[in-house]
């Protein structure tokens, strides 16, 4: 199956549409933004098997695992909203300088307008709908373009969301990148983009005569070190979790691995027995184990084989597009396996001796979505703030994504901006600074010819 582009005209009128629709007011209401929140929630439920049936279909994802990291996240996103919206929306008083009294200050969130989802094929559903929960309860509208990679889901997100929302409100468009292009080159007031840096670098360019705000999320090669204290057993168990969840097309998924050379022996052993724990059976026939999206993809992680040593896994087959979680070890930093995210199972693994070596060898690229780290607190934190990443953890992969009251978001090349919760109520506001002065008093000292100079210059300087 495939989707068809939707036709430029299709796209002009539903921008126009957009724009008149939020330019009638409706949406700055609260409650109007609730029942909204409210028939997305809806229609979540209604369409839940659906789109797990669809994501069974794309990406091999079983049920468990689309609703953990994909409709339950999504689930939460609402709920949150919805118990908070009041709060995030209010209007806020500030605090006035003595300058600035008797005059009153005031923070008013406003929606940014009509904007512009655009989401990946690795988590269809997820960055889709979370982002429009932030637009949602922001009081936006949007038009949602999901990934041609995954057509069964994008098709059935269509359906939903035509079903819960009339399009000049929220609309789906579909196709490649020819519809990238147009989308690109129209105005919105927001663009949420989810995807590649060399694809945002399009997007960047074709916005910025408009001076769009945006909202990256990236990606990147995140490390993953394993020092030489750390609990092998449990580092080995979470990361090979954490690099078989969705087969490794996680954009925060741990990319390439960092071992000290005195546990790499060790904690090669250990996860090579951890992923016959998480999988008895092995990975091919497994439900549990989603398969690489497309031909394209599958060829270039066989490419990466012949970049290093295969010294667990390396098994694939290509008409299935299995791959097998795989260990490659005596792998060049320059190799294109350790240029390029990986986005599959397929960890290159290096050693080191001291941890400035690690620091060095991050800081020396580009900066990561994730870092993660396992080993003493306290190395931890020394090496975390001695480099820089969208998110970490420690002890831990892929958890930050999980607590929503963190900013979820990168940094540099890994992208701008971040949501969750609050945060993706922000991302798709103005905060308006208004100032209130009462007409009762009126202090000559702002005039011309400035009267009470030296005393206002003397407030200014010990305020």
């Amino acid at each position: 199956m495939t989707v068809k582009n939707s036709p430029q005209e299709r796209i002009d009128f539903l921008v126009s549409a957009q724009r008149k629709f939020f330019a009638d007011g409706k949406t700055r209401n609260t409650e109007y933004r609730k029942e909204a929140l409210r028939k997305l929630r809806d229609a979540l439920k209604k369409w839940e098997k659906p789109l797990t049936e669809a994501l069974r279909h794309d990406l091999h994802k079983s049920y468990e695992e689309a609703f953990m990291t994909e409709i339950g996240l999504v689930y939460g996103e609402i709920a949150d909203a919805l118990k908070h919206l009041g709060k995030w929306a209010r209007r806020r008083k500030c605090a006035t300088p003595l300058t600035g009294i008797p005059s009153s200050g005031y923070i008013v969130r406003e929606p940014l307008g009509c904007t512009l989802i655009v989401s990946p094929w690795n988590y269809p559903v997820q960055l889709l709908l979370n982002p429009l929960v932030g637009a949602l309860a922001a009081g936006c509208t949007a038009i949602l373009k999901p990934s041609p990679y995954v057509p069964e889901v994008s098709l059935a997100l269509e359906k939903m969301i035509e079903e819960a929302f009339p399009e000049e409100y929220v609309a789906v468009v579909q196709g490649n990148r020819e519809v990238n292009v147009v989308l690109f080159g129209c105005r919105f007031d927001l663009v949420f983009f989810t995807g590649s840096p060399a694809l945002a670098k399009v997007l960047m360019e074709s916005q910025a005569k408009y001076l769009t705000p945006l909202v990256l999320e990236l990606g990147g090669k995140s490390p993953c070190i394993v020092d030489k204290d750390a609990d092998i057993r449990i580092a080995a168990r979470r990361i090979a979790w954490g690099k078989c969840l969705n087969s490794g097309q996680t954009c925060i998924a741990p990319d390439y691995l960092f071992l000290h050379e005195d546990i790499k022996d060790e904690f090669v052993k250990a996860f090579k027995e951890e992923l016959s724990g998480l999988y008895p059976s092995g990975t091919e026939k497994s439900e549990h184990f989603v398969h690489i999206v497309s031909d394209k993809a599958f060829a270039r992680l066989a490419g990466y084989l012949k970049d290093g040593e295969v010294i667990a896994g390396g098994r694939n087959n290509a008409s299935a597009r299995w791959f097998e979680p795989t260990l490659l070890d005596k792998v060049s930093p320059d190799s294109p396996v350790m240029q390029e995210e990986i986005f599959g199972p397929i960890f290159p693994v290096m050693s080191f001796r001291e941890r400035s070596e690690v620091v060095d060898f991050v800081t020396s690229r580009e900066k990561p979505l994730a870092f993660y780290y396992f080993g003493k607190k306290a190395d931890a934190w020394d090496i975390i703030h001695r480099t820089s990443s969208g998110g970490a953890c420690i002890n831990d992969v892929i958890m930050h994504i999980a607590n929503s009251n963190l900013p979820f978001g990168g940094v540099g090349n890994s992208g701008m901006g971040s949501y969750h919760s609050e945060r993706s109520f922000l991302a798709f506001s103005h905060e308006r600074a208004v100032v209130c002065t009462p007409t009762w008093v009126d202090l000559r000292f702002r005039y011309m010819p400035y009267q009470m100079f030296k005393l206002v210059k003397k407030m200014l300087l010990t305020q």
